[in-house]
């Protein structure tokens, strides 16, 4: 059954576009439809109450529909909640759509055939928001009970990630499993470059909503597979195994590079944007197994060259650099 008081948000500067829409979902029997004609309306409604499900024209003034979708990502990334973004559009290139994808939207519709398509799109785009709200809720509930096993001294209580005893070990692993199957263990290092700036401009409190902000925009980019630790108060680590060496490059983790610099995070005291410096360290089994004092070194190091080139750059451990 069709959840009726699904939230919707219509926003179509074309009245008579929205006016349609808006009498289709109506006709269907949907109870919650709010209307707009312009982007930055909607984004004020969606910042009092968030919506389920978002209907928008791509082409706009103002602000275009792949405009309009950064800023309801970024206040999902805020809310912890998530907005199952449609846009109108008439643009059917391989091209077009694929770009579309990449900014975050969700699925199109479109206007030749609107009618016909726009209540089977919101039945998807129901169980779609559902699905994923229910599991963003999970997941905060889950960083909640982690903050609560402080005594296991592997959880960083101000973002819910593991902290660098967790890291650790968990990079041990890494290397032993990469030591006895092969390919290559990675150690991601990503500094937070002008935090020591941010912190003369902000108190304590804003800080910390930017550092939660980085761990959910990090925990966001990275594959699933991978584990992600806060390792000093402006550091996090991200380690990762790679079956094949070859894979391990700077290449695969250029969307979390991109993704962490290229995007403010939205604060009480409004975007902020960081700077962030990210090295590779990359220890190819092949050529032995380093130490976790070696990996954390040479990351380190490499990590002070990424900040002077503001590059994201690689670097490999000294092996037996330690003994």
């Amino acid at each position: 059954m069709p959840n009726l008081d699904l939230p919707i948000l219509v926003v179509d500067d074309a009245k008579f576009s929205s006016m349609v829409v808006g009498r289709t979902l109506r006709n269907a029997g949907y109870r919650d439809v709010r209307i707009v004609n312009n982007a930055p309306e909607a984004l004020k409604l969606i910042e009092q109450r968030p919506v389920s499900v978002l209907i928008a024209d791509w082409l706009m003034p103002e602000m275009d529909g792949l405009e309009l979708t950064d800023q309801v990502r970024q206040q999902d990334e805020q809310n912890n909640h998530y907005t199952y973004v449609i846009l109108l559009t008439a643009r059917e290139s391989v091209e077009a759509l694929s770009e579309a994808f990449d900014r975050g939207v969700d699925d199109f519709i479109y206007k030749s055939d609107m009618t016909k398509q726009l209540i089977p799109r919101i039945f998807a785009a129901d169980r779609m928001a559902d699905r994923q709200n229910t599991l963003l809720r999970a997941n905060s509930l889950l960083i909640e009970n982690n903050r609560e096993l402080e005594s296991t001294n592997i959880i960083d209580l101000e973002t819910g990630l593991c902290n660098t005893k967790y890291g650790r070990e968990r990079l041990t692993k890494t290397l032993r499993h990469a030591e006895s199957r092969g390919g290559a263990s990675a150690y991601v290092l990503c500094g937070i470059r002008n935090w020591q700036e941010l912190k003369r401009k902000h108190p304590p409190t804003v800080m910390s909503e930017l550092a939660i902000g980085i761990a959910r925009r990090l925990s966001t980019l990275i594959r699933p597979i991978d584990a992600l630790c806060r390792v000093g108060d402006n550091q996090f680590a991200i380690i990762a195994y790679f079956p094949n060496s070859d894979h391990c490059t700077t290449t695969a983790f250029r969307r979390v590079f991109d993704g962490i610099n290229h995007k403010a995070l939205k604060t009480t005291a409004g975007y902020i944007s960081v700077e962030a410096g990210m090295v590779l360290c990359k220890a190819d089994a092949q050529n032995g197994t380093p130490s976790i004092q070696d990996m954390e070194r040479a990351a380190v190091q490499g990590l002070v060259d990424a900040y002077d080139t503001r590059r994201f750059t690689e670097t490999a451990p000294e092996i037996g650099a330690t003994a």
